[in-house]
């Protein structure tokens, strides 16, 4: 069985220390948001190294990958999901992003979210404009998840020095309540900033004064410290 063979390979980089330190960091505690994940211990190098074994797998092993509790088998499918989709031509990228949107339920803590959302859903918004409401979408969502794909999505916009859905699907966020949003949507609008400061001061002009403490934080750290306090003094 395919599952069976993936994770006998990870097992060999795995260790019941880390899979104890995995648990913690991915708050698997009753009431947090992993709660229930199962940590074998592989850390996500290793993963990497398993995921490149694995470089050809079918879509149909890869959604039983993402069908296991084991939380290393499902980032270990989203990574190969999103090599696979870098090199695929069209017809086989728009069934890997079939699979992927399909399959939130299964992509479902931030470091999956984040291995493989930019890599999929970002590059094919990015292909295909028009598409862009499958982030408006995502960001509607009720689960977590999903609306974290649609922030972190934006970033392969980012790059190519596209902003202005990042910029929307920020302030549709803006009142989310989840950290993990919050520390998503300033990531982005940090990175934005990085590349074009004026949009996102013309944007914390707009929203700084309702925007979490977080993502505001996340989103200044490139200004200068008297600018950050300035700008942090408005919450």
């Amino acid at each position: 069985m395919f599952t069976d063979t993936v994770l006998r390979e990870m097992e060999k980089h795995s260790s019941p220390g880390d899979a104890e330190f995995l648990g913690r960091f991915f708050k698997t505690g009753e009431g947090q948001y992993g709660a229930g994940d199962v940590f074998i211990g592989t850390r996500v190098p290793a993963t990497r190294v398993v995921a490149e074994q694995f470089a050809t797998a079918s879509l149909t092993e890869l959604e039983a990958l993402l069908e296991s509790p084991i939380h290393e088998l499902r980032l270990c499918a989203v990574i190969i999901m999103a090599e696979q989709y870098k090199k695929a031509d069209p017809a086989h990228r728009q069934k890997i992003l079939e699979l992927y949107l399909r399959r939130t339920d299964r992509i479902n803590n931030w470091d999956i979210v984040d291995s493989s959302c930019r890599d999929i859903v970002g590059q094919y918004i990015l292909d295909h404009p028009q598409q862009a409401d499958i982030a408006r979408r995502l960001a509607r969502s009720k689960d977590i998840w999903e609306r974290r794909i649609a922030m972190v999505s934006t970033w392969q916009l980012i790059r190519a020095r596209q902003f202005e859905l990042t910029y929307e699907i920020a302030e549709m966020l803006l009142s989310d309540k989840h950290d993990l949003i919050h520390k998503a949507v300033g990531w982005m609008l940090r990175e934005a900033g990085k590349r074009d400061e004026l949009p996102l001061r013309q944007f914390l002009a707009k929203h700084a004064r309702q925007m979490p403490r977080t993502a505001l934080r996340y989103a200044i750290e490139h200004f200068s410290p008297e600018d950050r306090a300035q700008f942090m003094r408005r919450t």
